[in-house]
């Protein structure tokens, strides 16, 4: 696990990873299936693809639904930025031009098996973001990502 920046005008980011014993072709049709993620994230409920997409590509958008004690519900559109099969997935939250989050994850593969990460970065908003909640934020989204790759660790493994 990995932290840079501790206010939110810094553009905060985490990301984790895990080794994982499959191919990347294995793992990244785990990680190219947004309906896997909602089952391991805190937060997410449900994420469905627009305008017709069934895959990543870029451009392409999906919605994702979902809730948090103190935010409330929220639904939110999402942009992919990055698509490189078996490489890496990029996504922009709300607007690709100027996002609240971008999420990344990146494959590497090695030694018959690929390394995974996944990397958020939270962007400022017009108003700003208090310190102590951008740290809450970013030690929730490092517990989701660490069972997020978790359980694409198992998926990947047991085929």
């Amino acid at each position: 696990m990995r932290w840079t920046g501790a206010r939110h005008t810094d553009k905060p980011t985490v990301e984790v990873r895990t080794w994982i014993d499959a191919p990347p072709e294995r793992v990244w049709a785990l990680v190219s299936d947004i309906g896997l993620v909602p089952g391991t994230s805190h937060g997410l409920r449900s994420v469905e693809w627009l305008d017709g997409a069934t895959e990543p590509a870029v451009g392409s958008r999906f919605l994702g639904r979902g809730s948090h004690e103190a935010c409330g519900e929220w639904i939110t559109t999402s942009y992919v930025i990055e698509c490189e099969p078996c490489r890496v997935l990029a996504w922009a939250v709300r607007d690709p031009t100027e996002p609240s989050e971008v999420w990344r994850f990146r494959l590497h593969a090695g030694d018959g098996g690929t390394e995974l990460s996944e990397w958020v970065q939270l962007v400022p908003g017009r108003s700003g973001l208090e310190e102590k909640i951008v740290f809450v934020r970013l030690r929730e989204f490092e517990h989701t990502m660490t069972a997020t790759l978790k359980h694409i660790k198992h998926l990947a493994e047991t085929g």
